[in-house]
């Protein structure tokens, strides 16, 4: 779990679909231990295109299970290939996070007829620097 460590902090969220139509998405992340450092929780408030997206995830070693404001649930598993670089991967998308100190990037990929196909993009810029009492207020 102390790999995931790079994620911890405030951070201003921006990406959009591929495809069309495109769906912009606008909003914050915030990752934070919880006491002990044994789970890692991740808040995210967005908006998609105007409409309110907030959900929480919960990584747990190599699972992360995610809640959202829409009903949906859903458990993904979590991976390190190289230093900076996390994967998740659920039964339909997947996601690869290259995290450095003050950004990160994403790459999402959606299962569809039996192929990964380009989903989204999300780019994060870092607000607060991890362990600073801003980052820990979800």
């Amino acid at each position: 779990m102390k790999e995931l460590d790079a994620l911890v902090g405030a951070w201003r969220s921006s990406g959009e679909t591929v495809g069309h139509p495109v769906v912009r998405i606008e909003g914050s992340d915030i990752y934070e231990w919880l006491p002990g450092e044994h789970f890692l929780l991740h808040h995210v408030d967005v908006t998609l295109d105007g409409r309110r997206y907030r959900a929480l995830e919960v990584f747990e070693g190599d699972v992360a299970r995610s809640y959202d404001s829409d009903g949906a649930t859903g458990t993904m598993a979590v991976g390190l290939s190289e230093p900076g670089v996390v994967t998740l991967t659920g039964p339909d998308t997947r996601a690869r996070l290259v995290v450095e100190a003050d950004r990160m990037a994403a790459r999402w990929e959606r299962l569809a007829d039996g192929q990964w196909r380009h989903w989204m993009d999300m780019r994060f810029t870092r607000e607060t620097s991890p362990r600073s009492p801003a980052a820990a207020t979800p």
